[in-house]
């Protein structure tokens, strides 16, 4: 059986987040939304997510900041910006604090569920590393 996808879509803008989590989950992805940074934050602290779908452009904490956060939390979820706002420098300003990858909305669905499987499989490498990293030799 195949694992399922644990993602958090992370967006003010109601109608795209509750029509994304929708879209997700025909793809088996199991997908769950957050108003704004704080929630998001608030979520991760007490439950394993794979993959968030994070928004560049939200009142504070922005994207940018929640995911300074995410890191402080220790969180090994693996996020994916997404923006309707081109920003090459938020977009290098979310890559170097350690994002998966940047989207530019609208995407097609494809586009986005083919990230987040990639991103989870990243998620999983990175996993089996540390494990193997604990284990004695």
């Amino acid at each position: 059986m195949l694992e399922t996808i644990k993602t958090l879509v992370v967006d003010d803008d109601e109608r795209f987040a509750s029509n994304m989590v929708k879209l997700l989950r025909t793809q088996d992805i199991d997908a769950s939304v957050a108003p704004n940074g704080a929630v998001a934050l608030e979520i991760l602290a007490r439950e394993a997510i794979d993959v968030v779908l994070l928004d560049m452009k939200m009142p504070a904490p922005s994207g940018v900041e929640t995911m300074r956060r995410i890191r402080d939390l220790g969180s090994t979820a693996q996020v994916i910006f997404l923006t309707g706002h081109a920003s090459v420098d938020e977009a290098l300003a979310g890559l170097n604090l350690g994002a998966f990858d940047y989207v530019l909305k609208p995407a097609s669905t494809e586009m986005i569920v083919g990230k987040i499987k990639l991103a989870y499989a990243k998620k999983q490498k990175l996993s089996r590393k540390e494990t193997e990293k604990g284990d004695p030799a």
